[in-house]
């Protein structure tokens, strides 16, 4: 469940602005959590010292 938080505030978070017709920044939200996720999926993995 602890995995599931940050999603669910984001969640959180773009309804709450897209219920306040902030929709322009709930999605600039949106984009940037999914840049976010993706950049931490793609990036090189940092090799440890020996």
């Amino acid at each position: 469940m602890r995995a599931f938080l940050p999603w669910l505030a984001v969640l959180a978070v773009v309804l709450l602005l897209s219920a306040l017709r902030l929709r322009t920044l709930a999605a600039l939200v949106s984009v940037a959590w999914l840049i976010w996720c993706v950049w931490t999926w793609v990036r090189p993995t940092r090799q440890r010292p020996r």
